[in-house]
């Protein structure tokens, strides 16, 4: 009997279309009233207006049609990541980001609980402006040296580089594929609550690293490489430009997305440059910079797609006129609950939904659409609606099957996914603990 497997994403995704569909055949069309609010500048709907409408069913011929067109429409978010991708997969082509942690490595290697803080930091910091995940993959090797010579354990090194890449994704105020994507689709101000969130983001942080560094010492456990000795290098000139230039790149798109009024297009363009001028400064020649800007462009493909596919799901659901009635049946049980459970039940919602739907950016512009009315209805800052979306996706990336980039790197490190799980639950859950806090917390304070 041959032996099932979890769905591909693309085929999750596409009976999320198809479920879609069904649904403007079983649920009543229907409508809320909008006013545009002086305050907020956006329009927002009015509590007591729903009423139903003429049912309007989508057809199979519409039904192919918004997977096109939901690519189409979510065009600069694709193009985003796409060019995103490949920038960082030309910087990681140069050797600068291998060389910049060899050289922490050799600088802090007498000063254990230092260099694995140190590690811990940079990843979380990637994390946190640039959604770092994939990338992990190509670095696994270095990473099981560092933890042979060391005496850290497999698990605690991937907990450590991918947990903290993760944690900076959740928690953090600049994760272009998440926070930014979400606070654009709810109408929140970009960058807003930065401080709020960076606080519970060093305490979520600091209680990882302390975790994985306290538990991280081999036993029988070992890396399966051989370690020699190397002589310590110093990293190169042109390495250290180019991660000058990553972060001055940065630098730039949150000042331009703060004070110039910036949107994706021109993230886009700043990051499409610094990848042209990081391989060229990297030695790649101009040839060489296209062929692995194309080769990031194949890796992240993918993952475009499947932000065009979640647009579709909402196309389908426009179409048939159900957005506002899936809106009226949820907000209805959350009504009379108090703020702080419909925040978390929301946080659970989000968490839950991230196992079929793996991606952060298309599950933001899923689900903001339909939750952020909700708490204009029910008096919830959107920031909070944000901050649910943000932690629940963003955490369940640790420990979701269908988080390929999680697979992979438990793969090449050697650790089973079983392995992980029995390893990271404790803290894991933690984490969700400090995430519901900040949600609770946010209600009052955001």
């Amino acid at each position: 009997m041959r032996k099932l497997s979890f769905p591909h994403p693309m085929i999750i995704m596409l009976a999320f279309v198809m479920l879609a569909t069904l649904l403007t055949y079983l649920i009543p069309a229907g409508q809320f009233e909008r006013m545009f609010d002086d305050n907020t500048g956006r329009e927002v709907v009015i509590q007591g207006s729903y009423r139903t409408i003429e049912s309007n069913p989508v057809g199979l011929e519409k039904t192919a049609l918004s997977i096109p067109e939901g690519i189409i429409e979510g065009v600069e978010v694709v193009v985003l990541i796409l060019i995103i991708g490949g920038a960082f997969y030309v910087v990681e082509k140069t050797g600068a980001f291998q060389s910049g942690l060899e050289a922490l490595i050799h600088k802090f290697s007498n000063a254990r609980g230092f260099l694995l803080s140190m590690v811990g930091i940079l990843f979380a910091t990637a994390g946190t402006l640039n959604g770092l995940q994939e990338e992990i993959i190509a670095m696994v090797p270095l990473l099981l040296i560092l933890s042979a010579k060391i005496g850290f354990s497999k698990k605690s090194i991937v907990g450590l580089c991918l947990g903290s890449a993760l944690i900076g994704g959740a928690f953090g105020p600049t994760n272009p594929f998440s926070v930014i994507i979400a606070q654009k689709v709810a109408e929140v101000p970009v960058f807003s609550g930065g401080i709020y969130r960076m606080v519970f983001f060093i305490i979520s942080l600091a209680f990882w690293i302390f975790y994985m560094i306290r538990h991280g010492k081999a036993k029988e456990e070992t890396s399966g490489l051989e370690v020699k000795e190397s002589i310590p290098q110093k990293i190169s000139k042109p390495h250290v430009v180019i991660l000058w230039l990553v972060a001055i790149t940065f630098g730039i798109m949150i000042y331009g997305l703060s004070n110039w009024n910036w949107d994706y297009n021109e993230m886009s363009a700043i990051f499409f440059v610094m990848g042209l001028a990081a391989g060229i400064i990297g030695s790649l020649g101009i040839n060489g910079t296209a062929k692995a800007y194309s080769e990031g462009f194949a890796e992240l493909v993918f993952a475009g797609i499947i932000v065009g596919l979640a647009r579709s799901i909402y196309l389908v659901l426009e179409e048939g006129q159900i957005i506002d009635t899936i809106i009226y049946g949820l907000f209805t049980p959350l009504e009379d609950l108090p703020l702080a459970l419909s925040a978390l039940g929301m946080m659970l919602s989000q968490a839950l939904l991230h196992i079929p739907v793996p991606s952060t950016s298309g599950q933001a512009v899923l689900t903001m659409p339909l939750l952020t009315p909700i708490a204009d209805l029910i008096g919830m800052s959107r920031q909070v609606v944000v901050l649910a979306y943000q932690y629940g996706a963003g955490i369940m990336d640790m420990v979701t099957p269908s988080n390929g980039g999680l697979m992979a790197i438990l793969a090449a490190a050697g650790v089973s996914y079983k392995e992980w799980i029995a390893f990271a639950w404790r803290p894991i859950l933690v984490v969700f603990g400090i995430a519901g806090l900040s949600v609770v917390a946010g209600i009052f304070i955001l």
